[in-house]
């Protein structure tokens, strides 16, 4: 089983920014955000034990992924860099607002652009996701809390579920929530 949870709000969620691989530090909400994610997870997991915490290495899921360790008392936190958020490239920490109206082609239908200059393509995301996703013990043994981001959480999600791009991109990225992927199925849990 995993449980995957997007990091706490930041400051560039606030004011609209793709945030990539640049970081911003959690807002006031996402640092409750983060907490409330560890009372639900201690609560969901009977209290933690023999639960593995696996984060990307960004600020934003870090900071996330230590409050949900403290809320669990796990003594180790693991950092993998297949859970980091996907690549805008030259877009990186630019106002959505201001880069969608200067590339309305680029963002689709979806929002989510992934023809960003020097940006990541969905296909090499989706991979790197799919070889963290190779690398976990098989269910039922598997017991993984993972904090990444949303555009890689959507394609992990996708990955796991076997969903079609339209379908990967199209699912929620909240804040609020985790998802519990098991026997092939992801199921949104609210805090």
């Amino acid at each position: 089983m995993i449980y995957l949870v997007r990091h706490g709000q930041t400051a560039f969620n606030a004011e609209g920014r793709l945030q990539g691989h640049v970081d911003s530090p959690l807002t006031e909400l996402g640092r409750a955000q983060a907490a409330q994610a560890g009372a639900a997870l201690k609560r969901l997991t009977g209290g933690g034990e023999g639960w593995r915490i696996i984060s990307s290495p960004l600020g934003r899921a870090r900071d996330t992924a230590e409050a949900i360790r403290a809320a669990l008392g796990t003594p180790d936190l693991e950092i993998d860099a297949r859970l980091i958020e996907l690549s805008w490239g030259d877009w990186d920490g630019g106002l959505r607002a201001d880069l969608k109206a200067r590339h309305p082609e680029a963002f689709g239908e979806t929002g989510w652009a992934f023809t960003a200059p020097i940006g990541e393509a969905y296909d090499a995301a989706q991979a790197r996701l799919r070889d963290w996703l190779s690398t976990l013990p098989p269910e039922p043994e598997r017991r993984i809390i993972a904090v990444s981001h949303g555009v890689a959480g959507r394609l992990l999600r996708g990955v796991y579920a076997g969903l079609s791009k339209p379908e990967t991109l199209a699912q929620q990225v909240p804040q609020d929530a985790c998802f519990r992927l098991s026997g092939g199925a992801i199921e949104r849990l609210d805090y």
